[in-house]
């Protein structure tokens, strides 16, 4: 662990996970299609894919991805929220772990897509993002893909105002070897465009 708590942990505690996937299984419950996420990942993805799940949550995703027919690892810095996790797929790979220290985890390289969903960037602890982006990139095979998802204002944050801005998030990913190759404003695939409040961004890491 970084020492420095992220700002998930100051907002929740770290004792979140039954209640986020309660408000899921509500959602779910309405008739309401919670797999945008893996939907849109498994259309940049060739079959049995290798994928790092980073800041996986209660493993609502990878779990969707896994019955897709890809190879799933899911971290996750919050016990609670990885209890869940464990509990809803407990033959999958589900690791603690902080982000910043992804390293320590001595995950096997090569991943296929890396992916940063649910406000994980945004959320991270301050001043640890740099360090993050650089780890999810160092995870990736060459030409692999990071996609994140975040809140770019308070509409679409758990917090008052975006600690992250874009070009912030861009640059750091071009300092980590990722280039932008395409950006949304919704899971669904709609066009970003400059003000929304939401960006759904695909960065590939050099091939060589």
């Amino acid at each position: 662990m970084t020492g420095q708590r992220d700002r998930w942990a100051e907002l929740t505690g770290g004792e979140a996970g039954e209640e986020y996937a309660r408000r899921f299984a509500r959602l779910a419950e309405s008739g309401q299609d919670i797999h945008g996420e893996a939907t849109f990942c498994t259309a940049l993805l060739e079959p049995a894919a290798r994928i790092l799940d980073a800041g996986c949550g209660t493993g609502r995703i990878a779990i969707r991805l896994a019955e897709l027919g890809h190879h799933c690892t899911g971290v996750d810095v919050d016990p609670s929220m990885l209890a869940v996790a464990r509990r809803e797929a407990p033959a999958r790979e589900w690791l603690l772990g902080d982000l910043a220290r992804l390293d320590a985890l001595d995950l096997p390289p090569g991943f296929d897509l890396v992916l940063a969903a649910g406000n994980v960037i945004p959320l991270l602890a301050p001043g640890t993002e740099p360090a993050v982006i650089q780890h999810l990139a160092a995870a990736l095979r060459p030409g692999g893909l990071l996609v994140t998802g975040m809140g770019l204002d308070a509409a679409h944050l758990p917090l008052p105002e975006p600690p992250v801005t874009l070009p912030d998030f861009d640059h750091w990913c071009a300092e980590a070897g990722l280039t932008l190759r395409r950006r949304h404003a919704t899971w669904s695939g709609a066009p970003y465009r400059e003000g929304c409040g939401y960006a759904v961004s695909v960065h590939s890491r050099a091939t060589a």
